[in-house]
């Protein structure tokens, strides 16, 4: 089977972080010694991976109407590229569906994104058909590893990842299917684990919500500086 890929659609450029600030900003010396100042689609603290001087891997859009056109891309922590850009694990998930790449998630005849559902949310994913329960799918990105091999999650406290988790339990309680997908953007992670001490509060809405039948499933991806592909799924300890 074709592994899911997201291909950059130009070579990304390499630059040295300089700082990031304002959760969305980074400044990044490229190559040719110029500082630009980029988009970082990333709400998270970043743990370990936005320290001065980090090799990073940008892309640049041509459209007049941003206002940055740089984006930050990719990071290298110790040899390992990892993936920062949260706007990609949706694209990523969905053409793993579509193939069939996430064997849990196949047998359903259609696929809908960004479905009103629970208090004023919107799901990632909402599969119906196939004779199957509905299942209401939501997709978190992963970039957190602290101990060699270990995945975590989240890096930050998110009042919204808790609110997530609620309402996916509420859609079992009416009887539908709900799935937490973890996607792990870095090649180096063998295992997944929630960051207890980062977030108690999430921990304890994760394990309410597979204590009552979330299907808790986490899958890692390859990285390089052309493409992302989803690769396999990993294990979920704790």
């Amino acid at each position: 089977m074709r592994l899911p890929t997201m291909r950059f659609p130009a070579p990304l450029t390499e630059g040295r972080l300089v700082r990031r600030y304002k959760r969305f900003l980074a400044d990044v010396e490229l190559a040719n010694g110029e500082t630009v100042t980029v988009h970082c689609a990333n709400p998270g603290a970043m743990t370990g991976l936005a320290e001065p001087g980090m090799r990073v891997l940008l892309s640049r859009s041509d459209s007049p109407t941003r206002k940055l056109p740089w984006s930050w891309e990719l990071v290298e922590v110790a040899g390992t590229l990892v993936g920062i850009n949260t706007a990609h694990p949706n694209r990523l998930v969905a053409e793993a569906i579509g193939t069939g790449a996430i064997p849990e998630l196949a047998g359903y005849d259609n696929l809908r994104r960004e479905v009103r559902y629970g208090n004023n949310s919107r799901i990632d994913f909402l599969l119906t058909g196939g004779g199957r329960p509905n299942a209401y799918i939501e997709v978190k990105n992963v970039h957190l590893s602290r101990r060699r091999g270990l995945a975590e999650f989240p890096d930050s406290v998110t009042a919204r990842g808790t609110k997530h988790l609620a309402e996916l339990s509420a859609m079992v309680d009416a009887g539908h299917r709900s799935v937490m997908l973890y996607l792990v953007q870095r090649a180096d992670a063998n295992r997944f684990a929630l960051a207890r001490d980062i977030d108690p509060t999430y921990a304890a809405a994760f394990d309410r919500a597979r204590f009552v039948g979330v299907e808790m499933i986490a899958y890692r991806c390859r990285l390089t500086r052309d493409e992302i592909k989803v690769e396999r799924r990993v294990p979920i300890s704790g």
